[in-house]
């Protein structure tokens, strides 16, 4: 899961950001209105968690903004315990969700897991191909009927193979999603991961084609194979 957090208090930030990628989250912050509108606009996220008190452009117009240029991605507004009337406004902008502060990180990440469930439904969030499944929710994979024991990195790794299968996502790609920094061309963290994901897989069983549902790309990168 991909969450963009929009938030100037830099201890908040820090805090929330570590609680995200403890629960397996990819985190990327912006710390002022027009950096965080820009980010929100021009990449993919699952959440956008808003602050509205932003220096640049405030959390209100950065959300008006967003609506009016159709993009629909879910957003969780935090607020101060007196700003009633900027509570209303924002959900009548089109705001899914809003937080007071101050608050529980675990509050804030039990309000995405239940926003996405009512705004995306819980078929949407179970993804199956083949042999595999996974639910973004519970976050459990199971394959070939069993419980795979992945750690959060692993599982958003899966997770962004299956969202597109038959597709070739390069090296840096995977890295900019799942690991949230910039491409080093001598690192091999990707295929260590998958290396693990493989053999998870294997020590369950084998799918009905006896081979691994993520393919490797000579010189590219990886893709999730299409299965019946």
């Amino acid at each position: 899961m991909k969450v963009l957090l929009v938030e100037d208090e830099k201890k908040i930030a820090d805090f929330v950001c570590a609680g995200f990628k403890e629960q397996g989250f990819a985190c990327e912050h912006c710390d002022n209105g027009i950096d965080g509108f820009d980010r929100a606009s021009t990449s993919s996220f699952d959440v956008i968690v808003l602050d509205i008190m932003l220096p640049g452009r405030d959390g209100l117009s950065i959300l008006k903004g967003l609506r009016k240029a159709g993009n629909v991605t879910p957003v969780i507004l935090l607020t101060a315990r007196n700003e009633l009337d900027d509570r209303i406004e924002g959900l009548s902008l089109g705001a899914d969700d809003y937080l007071s502060k101050p608050f529980f990180v675990e509050e804030l990440i039990a309000r995405i897991q239940a926003l996405l469930r009512r705004v995306s439904g819980e078929r949407q969030n179970i993804l199956a191909v083949g042999d595999l499944k996974l639910d973004r929710i519970s976050r459990e994979v199971t394959w070939c009927g069993e419980t795979v024991d992945l750690t959060g990195r692993e599982f958003n790794l899966v997770e962004y193979l299956m969202r597109s299968p038959g597709r070739v996502f390069t090296r840096t790609q995977i890295l900019e999603h799942v690991w949230d920094y910039d491409f080093d061309p001598s690192t091999n963290i990707i295929d260590v991961c998958i290396q693990r994901i493989r053999k998870k897989m294997a020590s369950i069983g084998v799918g009905a084609d006896g081979a691994s549902p993520i393919e490797s790309v000579r010189g590219v990168g990886y893709r999730f194979r299409k299965l019946a």
